[in-house]
């Protein structure tokens, strides 16, 4: 420990937890689902530890975990988990500074707009998308895609990137170990291959005054004032999904390399220090194997796709009341034919409201309109799973 570079504890927790008020649940979702009662006065969120701080001028790290998660000890789990060298390899190869640095541990993807750290109160759905038919072949699709990959979940690996022109210029490239456990929702690569991460963006300041826009803008009404910007983004990911290690699925059969990738683009807009619109666009592409006639090895068969992705607007009416607006949406007509829909497209929206109450205690609110979802056993029946949530969430 070098003397001086903690000068306090770097240890601050969070605990966050809401009022929920859920759409009538008809009795055959109850059978096929389990009960989900329409209120719920108080369920507990997560209870998470966090320590960060830096280690002298060009070091930093991060580390979060969840003690507790729904109430459960048992379900908590490590988030992020990194130390970051910023300009220490730069500095030796003469690179500008914040031109290059590196991120070595788990951790969220460089994603265009954090789930890890979001404002909402629930996913983004493109996030969470899982490629799925049957890992053994049978149902309403015919392949073997079981791809449990989401941008939602941390990844083990390195990243490289870096911000010049003052950070208009942001770019990362990550080698990850990949997450493909079947079934699994931990960070588990159960193969030998690495997949790879690719982010950038570009961003112009529209202030038309040269010496605004290198100024620090002046506060307000509702706070400081930012200059007006927008941002565009491309970003992609490329793995390996490998199936039947063993022949777990398919006995005396090889295992099945399935090559993916995730791919789209991003913009994001802001206006002053009030106003901010941003969105992203995403198309995923598995490879998708079936056993031939004579189930002695595998044959390409259709891809898995689906796309989607989200549209935003936050508005501060005061530095400590913020207006939402959010649009998700997901075509995938896989989970449309196993059931997960009534259309190919998923369309979900959200209304919100955060209020700072004080400094470190936030009070939130969501109301989630959803999409139409297939009542089992039902003749063309369809509800929908809408929900408010209303809470709090401090740190201390």
């Amino acid at each position: 420990m070098w003397p001086g570079e903690l000068p306090i504890l770097p240890i601050a927790f969070r605990y966050s937890g809401y009022f929920n008020y859920n759409s009538p649940q008809p009795s055959a979702v109850t059978v096929a689902q389990g009960f989900v009662p329409q209120t719920d006065i108080f369920e507990p969120n997560t209870f998470t530890i966090i320590a960060a701080s830096s280690l002298g001028p060009s070091l930093e790290f991060w580390i979060d975990d969840d003690l507790a998660t729904a109430g459960s000890g048992a379900d908590g789990g490590l988030g992020d988990a990194y130390i970051k060298a910023n300009n220490f390899i730069g500095y030796y190869l003469h690179v500008p500074k914040n031109d290059l640095n590196v991120r070595y541990g788990q951790f969220e993807l460089d994603l265009p707009f954090t789930q890890a750290r979001t404002i909402n109160l629930t996913d983004y759905a493109i996030y969470d998308e899982t490629a799925y038919v049957n890992p053994s072949g049978t149902g309403p699709l015919v392949g073997t895609t079981a791809n449990p990959f989401t941008f939602a979940s941390p990844q083990r690996g390195i990243e490289l990137g870096g911000y010049p022109h003052q950070g208009y210029t942001w770019w990362t490239v990550s080698i990850v170990d990949g997450e493909n456990a079947l079934y699994g929702t931990a960070p588990l690569s159960a193969r030998n291959s690495k997949d790879v991460y690719i982010n950038f963006w570009q961003g112009w300041n529209l202030e038309r005054n040269p010496a605004i826009r290198k100024q620090i803008q002046a506060s307000g009404p509702t706070g400081v004032h930012d200059h007006t910007w927008i941002k565009f983004n491309g970003f992609g990911y490329f793995g390996d999904n490998a199936l039947n290690q063993g022949g777990t699925l398919y006995a005396g059969l090889p295992t099945i390399h399935e090559p993916f990738y995730r791919a789209g683009g991003a913009f994001d807009y802001r206006f002053r220090g009030d106003f901010e619109l941003w969105g992203l666009m995403e198309h995923a592409h598995d490879s998708n194997e079936a056993l031939n006639e004579g189930r002695t090895g595998f044959v390409p068969v259709t891809p898995v796709t689906f796309s989607g992705g989200f549209l935003e607007a936050e508005y501060w009416f005061y530095p400590w009341l913020i207006g939402l607006m959010r649009y998700d949406g997901v075509n995938s007509p896989t989970d449309r034919l196993n059931g997960m829909s009534r259309y190919d497209t998923r369309n979900i929206y959200s209304p919100g409201l955060q209020i700072f109450a004080r400094p470190n205690i936030k009070l939130e609110t969501q109301y989630s309109f959803s999409y139409q979802q297939p009542i089992p056993g039902s003749n063309n029946r369809f509800y929908r799973d809408n929900k408010f949530i209303s809470g709090v969430d401090f740190v201390f």
